[in-house]
């Protein structure tokens, strides 16, 4: 969380704290509400000091002075989150401090959740889910100066189909495999779930490279890079499982459902797992149709051995500790046999078998 800092505890009033830090000369300030907008960064950790240096750059501010006086006066300034900021150049302080504190103001922010794919996907029912690039579109919107701009999600397609990897800062342990993706496939699995900020009004290059380098950092925070040589895979392959096992497991079962996985590929076993046939199809659904199965492609695991070539969808922190720390076991089989999304494991097919009796006997599909 980004604390402004105000200069140490505050006695007495406010303009007198500044008389001495700065001398009176220093203070001046516009009057009003301000003029034509402005698109502010609050940096992660930033003091009220360095907040108030920037908006003054930006000439929302007439002196850092006229912004630090008036948020020595508003105690809620202190729950000011990093992030971006509509606000409005010639502002007076007090002005521009209830600007700050107005939930209005907040731009750019993006929330991706685990199991979602680039593109957009439907359910069952027909309704749509938002895809990570339609997400990602939505966060660059912002009203400016009475117009509203946006970065389209095909605007960010085409971009992240023909940019250069370097250049987009795909890192060097995923690179190869991506080169070989799919285009509109290629960044598939690499923005981990979290909350993001998005800078409005940039192009699409520079948003998909600033959403990549943030989400990189954290993947490789959580061990993907260091931990998957223990694994007898590669960073981008153990990505892909936890892909696989985010869209199959619920939490608690994640390190059965990654055995499984490994298991089957080491057995040379094909996966036959719905969301990997689903995922091309941009299906949200927990079965597959015959139809589906029989479709031919690398996502169809039904008729193909080994992983798809991409990860499927958003991997969760919970699924990639799962495909870099599989449960021990000999299973070779899992059902969804609970109503809660609870999986029933299995070392033979005849154990299987019951299993998914089971499961269709619980109403678990």
């Amino acid at each position: 969380m980004a604390v402004l800092l105000l200069f140490g505890g505050v006695i007495g009033g406010a303009y007198l704290l500044y008389d001495e830090l700065y001398g009176a000369a220093d203070y001046a300030d516009y009057e009003g509400t301000g003029a034509a907008d402005v698109v502010v960064k609050v940096d992660e950790g930033a003091t009220g000091a360095q907040i108030a240096t920037e908006l003054r750059r930006l000439d929302v501010v007439q002196s850092v002075q006229a912004f630090t006086v008036a948020a020595a006066e508003e105690p809620r300034i202190r729950s000011v989150q990093p992030g971006y900021y509509r606000l409005r150049q010639q502002m007076s302080g007090e002005a521009a401090v209830a600007l700050l504190l107005d939930p209005a103001s907040r731009v750019g922010q993006l929330e991706i959740r685990g199991g979602v794919q680039l593109d957009d996907t439907r359910n069952p029912d027909g309704s749509t889910v938002p895809g990570v690039l339609s997400l990602i579109s939505q966060s660059t919107c912002a009203e400016l100066n009475g117009q509203q701009r946006c970065v389209t999600a095909d605007e960010l397609r085409e971009a992240m189909s023909t940019a250069d990897l370097a250049d987009l800062g795909v890192p060097d342990w995923a690179r190869e495999d991506v080169a070989q993706a799919e285009p509109r496939r290629r960044l598939e699995g690499l923005f981990v779930p979290g909350r993001y900020d998005v800078p409005p009004g940039v192009p699409a290059l520079d948003v998909l490279r600033g959403l990549l380098a943030t989400s990189i950092t954290r993947l490789e925070a959580e061990g993907l890079v260091g931990n998957a040589p223990a694994t007898g895979y590669s960073a981008y392959d153990v990505l892909i499982v936890s892909s696989l096992v985010e869209k199959e497991g619920i939490t608690p079962d994640m390190p059965k459902v990654a055995r499984v996985l490994y298991n089957r590929l080491e057995s040379g076993q094909r996966l036959q797992l719905d969301s990997m046939v689903n995922y091309p199809l941009d299906l949200q659904a927990l079965r597959t149709t015959p139809e589906d199965r029989a479709r031919p492609g690398p996502y169809n695991s039904y008729a193909v051995a080994g992983l798809p070539p991409t990860p499927i969808a958003a991997p969760g922190r919970a699924a990639i500790e799962a495909a870099l720390q599989p449960a021990a076991g000999p299973w070779q089989y899992f059902v969804r046999c609970q109503t809660d999304g609870t999986s029933c494991f299995a070392e033979t097919l005849d154990e299987h078998n019951t299993n998914v009796e089971q499961a269709v006997a619980n109403g678990a599909f």
